[in-house]
C-alpha cells in the first residue's frame, strides 16, 4: 500500500460526519474505519499531529483527491490510476463496463489537468512491455495526447471527455495482438493482417454490446484508421470525423514515442517533426504539436553547458524547456539533479539525447517532484 498524511486530504473530511475512508496509524494499523465521525475539531486536529494515514488507492477512484494530493504522492496517483483503467479495459462485462470506465477515467483526466507537463511525461517515459500491457499502456499514452490537445483545440469538457474514452477504447479488440506485434520483427501473417484491419468494427461492435450509445465516440473508433485520400481502413471513407482525426493523430504520435522490440522510440523532436509534414495545414496537427513542442516534458536533452538533463517542464518557447540535470559536463552522474532554464544561453537545448544512451534514470517519484517545481 502507498500512503498519504490524512491532513493533506483534510478538505474531505468533516466534524461529525462519515469518513470517506478508513484512517491509519503511522505503523499503517488500522485506527478509523470508513463511515466512523470524527466527533470534535479537537480530535481531528489530533489526529493530524499524530502523523495518520490514508490509503492513496482508496483516494485513487476521486478525483478531489488528484487537487489536493502533494506532488510526491503524483507518481503513485499516476500508476495506480492507470493500472484501474487497465482493469477496466480488461473486463468486459456489459453490464458493469461503462461504470467501471468511468471510474477509472474521471480520475486520470483529473491528473492530466492538475499538472499537464507530468502528464506528458507518462508518455514519453515508456520503458517498454509486452504482451497485452503494450496495447493497454499505448491506449492510456494516446488518451493523454487527445485529451491535451481536444483542451488546446477549446474543445467543452464534453468533447474532451469523449475524445479521452474514444482513445482508450479504439483498439478495445485488439489489446493482446498489440503487445503480440509490439515484440514480433518479421511479416505478418494473413490472419494478423486480417484482425488489424477489422479492429475498428470490432472494437464499435464490443462498445455496443457494452452499453455505449454516444454516436460521435462510436463512429470515431469506427474511422480512427480511415484517411482523407481514402487508403483508410476498414471501409475507405475519405471524410473522417475530426474526433476520428484527432484519435489517428495522437495514435500515430504516441506510438512513434514508443519502443518495440525490433526499434528504439523516435526523438520526441523527429517524431513531432514527422507527424507535422504529414499534414501540417491539420489544424489538429498543428494543435498536437504546439501542445507538446519540441522538447516535451520525458525527454532527453544535451545542453550548450555540455550537460545532459531530461525536460521535466515546458518552457517559455517550444525551445526552451525547464530541464533537470542528471549528467554534469564531465560524463559524471550526479546524486541531486540540478533544473536549468534553458533560457539562458550556457544552457541552451542543443539537441535531443537518445534513451539508449542515458544510463541514469530517476525514480516516478522524484520526476513528478521536479516537474511540479
Amino acid at each position: 500500500m502507498r500512503y498519504t498524511p490524512l491532513s493533506v486530504v483534510r478538505s474531505r473530511v468533516t466534524v461529525g460526519q462519515p469518513l470517506p475512508f478508513n484512517v491509519y496509524n503511522a505503523d499503517h494499523t488500522l485506527l478509523l474505519a470508513r463511515g466512523q465521525t470524527i466527533g470534535s475539531a479537537q480530535q481531528m486536529q489530533t489526529l493530524f499531529e499524530r502523523g495518520t494515514l490514508v490509503d492513496i488507492a482508496e483516494l485513487q477512484r476521486d478525483p478531489a483527491a488528484v487537487k489536493d494530493a502533494p506532488p510526491e504522492a503524483l507518481a503513485a496517483l499516476w500508476h495506480d490510476n492507470i493500472r484501474q483503467v487497465h482493469r477496466a479495459l480488461t473486463d468486459i462485462q456489459p453490464e458493469t463496463f461503462r461504470a467501471a470506465l468511468d471510474e477509472a477515467a474521471k480520475p486520470v483526466a483529473a491528473l492530466i489537468d492538475r499538472d499537464p507537463d507530468l502528464a506528458i511525461l507518462q508518455v514519453l517515459r515508456q520503458e517498454g512491455s509486452v504482451h497485452m500491457q503494450y496495447g493497454l499502456d499505448h491506449a492510456v499514452h494516446t488518451a493523454i495526447v487527445c485529451r491535451l490537445v481536444a483542451q488546446r483545440l477549446q474543445w467543452s469538457e464534453d468533447e474532451s471527455n469523449r475524445a479521452f474514452k474514444a482513445a482508450l477504447t479504439m483498439n478495445l479488440s485488439m489489446f493482446e495482438l498489440q503487445g503480440i506485434l509490439a515484440t514480433h520483427a518479421g511479416p505478418l501473417s494473413d490472419e494478423q493482417r486480417r484482425l488489424i484491419r477489422s479492429h475498428p468494427t470490432r472494437s464499435v461492435q464490443l462498445l455496443s454490446e457494452a452499453g455505449v450509445t454516444d454516436k460521435d465516440w462510436l463512429r470515431a473508433v469506427e474511422q480512427h484508421h480511415e484517411a482523407v485520400d481514402r487508403s483508410g481502413y476498414p471501409a475507405g471513407i475519405g471524410d473522417p470525423s475530426e474526433l476520428a482525426t484527432l484519435l489517428t493523430r495522437a495514435d500515430v504520435y504516441a506510438a512513434k514515442l514508443s519502443p518495440r522490440a525490433h526499434r528504439e522510440p523516435l526523438p520526441a523532436d523527429r517524431a513531432g517533426r514527422e507527424l507535422f509534414m504529414r499534414d501540417p495545414a491539420n489544424p489538429v496537427t498543428a494543435a498536437l504539436v504546439k501542445e507538446f513542442g519540441v522538447y516535451p516534458p520525458g525527454c532527453y536533452v544535451s545542453l550548450a553547458s555540455g550537460e545532459i538533463g531530461i525536460v521535466v517542464k515546458r518552457g517559455p518557447t517550444v525551445m526552451a524547456p525547464q530541464v533537470a540535470v542528471i549528467v554534469n559536463r564531465n560524463g559524471e552522474p550526479l546524486i541531486e539533479p540540478l533544473v536549468r532554464a534553458t533560457t539562458n544561453p550556457a544552457h541552451a537545448v542543443t539537441g535531443v539525447v537518445p534513451t539508449r544512451a542515458v544510463k541514469v534514470r530517476l525514480a516516478p517519484e522524484k520526476l513528478a517532484a521536479l516537474a511540479a517545481r
